[in-house]
């Protein structure tokens, strides 16, 4: 079979520019094959190379005395202790989502599953950040629906429990969900493997699923904005099957207790294109592949087809000469097929076979380490200030501040999501100490006394308004949810979703979002072990929200620190560690009553945070902290509303009066931040004041719980609500919102 000759048209329907073709011509000496200019293409295009993102990437910190494996493999790896290191990183599936968004969905759970297993590692947990726009929109119930459908299909069938994660709300994401996934896998520190083509002439395995024509080009269609014929794209979305991921975790694990592997890789984005080229250049080698021997479920697939095919549940392998026979034995055990396709060679070269023709013969380096890298223009654009100006004269103050309490309460994005969670299986293994819905996932690692938190944040509308602090933000409220429940901030991984690159505007937000993540990551000691960027999300030019998504590993040194946010009985004193400033801007509050998404974010000052959750986290290991609960969404009201019934076994009022020297509205609902709800008995306050002294941090008494009635005053209002009726407001929120239609 003939390929096509190479035209302009066909170039640009690659999306490749005329510089990039130019440049491939120049590291080929010749115009390239078919099959080679859609190498090029999708191992070129953003979702691969991250070539609008890299200069700014390497700003990042990714070196720390427990991390033992940064960016630049299939997934980040920390140092446990006890032998053990957490694999973990978080992925994209958004634009997937949108076109089909059950598939979507799961086959990005099946994904970054497969980035942690490859490690080496057993998948114990995911936990998956979404978002959506508003639900009184049918299209947006159905995106949603689907989506998490997606999730708990793909993840209680291969047996690896959803634990937690967030869900947020608004208009600028209806033509453009976000579906973020997580996954936490443990492994032995001495077994660890990695996605590396090492040993002249040893074979090149392709194990797992069969080969198909779905997904072919995803790689490229996740670099691309939507428009009206989006949908047509659903080839482009790949299928999974949960149940042959299960055999393939399997056969692998199995695989990893021999001697018999020298390298492995997930055939994910770009299929096997990008994981022979990755492996090789990863191990300074080259690979032959001939893809006359790849398996497949389709007649006549073109050599094109298969290198670009995205099908899932496959992986590559590199194993030991003369070890073959181990390889096949075990991967027929599973009903899976081992078929030799290449071998590791000494040229520097991916070579590309059909039998007897060279499909392909391309510089590893050439795909790779010299992929293009691009400081695109970055200006901050003319409408920063408008969208900044918030003049509160114009803001009415509230006649009933309970009413408002309530409507926060039910607003989607801060309403309980319960409705989500219990779609998902999230008990298996039993490691999972604190679950969905408090302010992080507290796992027990098993044959230690220690725990992992995990907790995925990210508030876009404070990237929006300021990308820089809106960064910034983002890592500190993850570390302050893990914190919360009892563990040390040590790690993130990162997902950063955001619009057209080449839009001058959008790489400012980029850039700056970036820096103000790099600088909150020192500060608080959490380097980036890695994680992904995906660009593009934007529909007929109306962008998302700026949505960095941070992933926040941290270790409880003994699991029964592990803490949550609900009071624990009646009689306790509640206190504030931090300080509440007048501050409204970018608050859900102006969302909610206002329908303003304007001003500045919250101020925040990085060394105090890091004293607050010092402070923290010492009280909390002395072992008198009775809850905890970090304020954001919605502010101080919120936070002391959900700690009376965010335990929906046990409901406790709570009595607090707020010294009120400004704005009610900004005392009870602003979103300031390095700020901490706790409870403690009375007799325990001292301890607390002495260890808040050593850190330089405030100690604010706020009253009392016990009752059932949140009572909260101040010298101009007054909030007297049955805890009830606070319950059914968070409670029955999204439900009710998903019936509708």
């Amino acid at each position: 079979m003939n390929e096509p000759t190479i035209t302009q048209e066909i170039i640009a329907a690659h999306n490749l520019t005329r510089e990039e073709h130019d440049q491939v011509v120049a590291i080929l000496g010749r115009e390239p094959t078919y099959t080679e200019l859609g190498i090029f293409s999708v191992m070129w295009s953003e979702h691969c190379s991250y070539k609008s993102s890299k200069v700014h990437l390497q700003t990042l910190p990714t070196s720390g005395a427990a991390v033992l494996q940064g960016p630049g493999e299939n997934a980040g790896v920390v140092d446990l202790g006890d032998g053990l290191a957490a694999v973990f990183k978080v992925e994209s599936h958004n634009h997937p989502s949108f076109i089909e968004p059950y598939q979507g969905a799961a086959t990005g759970v099946g994904g970054i599953i497969r980035d942690i297993f490859t490690m080496g590692a057993r998948p114990i947990a995911l936990l998956d950040s979404l978002r959506f726009g508003p639900l009184a929109d049918a299209r947006n119930r159905y995106l949603m629906g689907g989506v998490v459908a997606g999730i708990s299909g793909y993840g209680n069938a291969v047996g690896v429990p959803t634990v937690g994660g967030e869900v947020c709300f608004a208009e600028c994401y209806s033509g453009n969900p976000l579906v973020n996934v997580l996954c936490l896998g443990i492994a032995p520190v001495d077994k660890l493997f990695y996605g590396r083509a090492g040993g002249i002439g040893n074979p090149v395995f392709y194990v797992g699923a069969k080969t198909g024509r779905d997904g072919i080009h995803g790689a490229t269609m996740a670099s691309e904005t939507f428009d009206e014929k989006s949908e047509e794209r659903r080839p482009t979305v790949q299928v999974g099957d949960p149940f042959r991921e299960k055999l393939l975790i399997e056969a692998c694990l199995e695989l990893m207790r021999t001697d018999a592997l020298v390298g492995i890789q997930d055939m994910g984005a770009a299929g096997l294109t990008c994981s022979s080229c990755e492996m090789a250049s990863r191990g300074g080698t080259g690979v032959e592949i001939d893809v006359r021997l790849v398996p497949r479920r389709e007649e006549g697939m073109t050599p094109y087809e298969v290198m670009l095919s995205e099908s899932q549940e496959r992986m590559l392998l590199v194993a030991r000469e003369g070890a073959e026979r181990i390889v096949q034995e075990i991967f027929a055990r599973y009903d899976l097929d081992a078929v030799v396709v290449g071998r590791v060679t000494a040229d520097g070269l991916m070579r590309v076979r059909d039998g007897t023709r060279v499909m392909a013969e391309i510089p590893v380096k050439g795909l790779v380490a010299n992929a293009p890298v691009y400081r695109r223009p970055a200006l901050r654009p003319a409408w920063q200030d408008e969208v900044q100006y918030l003049d509160l004269h114009h803001i009415p103050l509230p006649r009933d501040c309970g009413e408002v309490l309530l409507r926060l309460l039910a607003s989607p994005t801060i309403a309980c999501k319960a409705t989500v969670w219990e779609r998902y299986d999230h008990m298996l293994f039993l490691n999972t100490v604190v679950g969905p819905g408090a302010d992080a996932v507290v796992l027990r690692l098993k044959g230690t006394e220690r725990g992992i938190a995990l907790a995925m944040d990210g508030n876009g509308r404070y990237v929006f308004l300021d990308p820089r602090v809106g960064g910034m933000i983002a890592v500190a409220e993850a570390a302050r949810n893990v914190v919360t429940s009892g563990a040390e901030p040590v790690a993130i991984t990162n997902c950063l979703n955001f619009g057209d690159p080449t839009r001058p505007e959008i790489m400012w937000q980029f850039a700056e979002a970036v820096r103000g993540m790099a600088e909150a990551c020192r500060a608080l000691q959490t380097p980036v072990t890695g994680g992904n960027v995906s660009f593009y999300n934007e529909t007929m030019g109306q962008a998302i929200f700026p949505t960095p998504i941070v992933g926040m590993l941290g270790i409880l040194a003994h699991i029964d620190h592990a803490t949550t946010p609900g009071w624990k009985g009646a009689g306790d004193v509640v206190v504030l560690l931090g300080q509440t400033r007048e501050e409204l801007g970018g608050s859900e509050y102006l969302k909610v009553c206002h329908g303003l998404i304007q001003g500045r974010p919250p101020t925040i000052d990085l060394d105090f945070e890091r004293r607050v959750l010092q402070c923290c986290l010492e009280a909390i290991r002395a072992g008198f902290v009775r809850s905890a609960h970090d304020c954001s969404d919605g502010g101080l009201a919120v936070a002391l509303a959900e700690s009376c019934i965010s335990d929906p076994e046990r409901h406790i009022g709570v009595e607090v009066s707020l010294s009120e020297t400004g704005r009610p509205d900004a005392l009870l609902f602003g979103e300031g931040q390095s700020r901490i709800l706790l409870s403690l008995r009375e007799a325990d306050l001292g301890r607390l004041e002495a260890i808040a002294l050593r850190h330089g941090v405030p100690v604010t008494i706020l009253g009392r719980t016990g009752g059932s009635r949140f009572l909260c005053t101040g010298r101009t209002f007054t909030i007297n609500l049955p805890v009830a009726a606070l319950d059914q407001a968070w409670r029955g929120s999204l439900p009710t919102l998903l019936r509708q239609g």
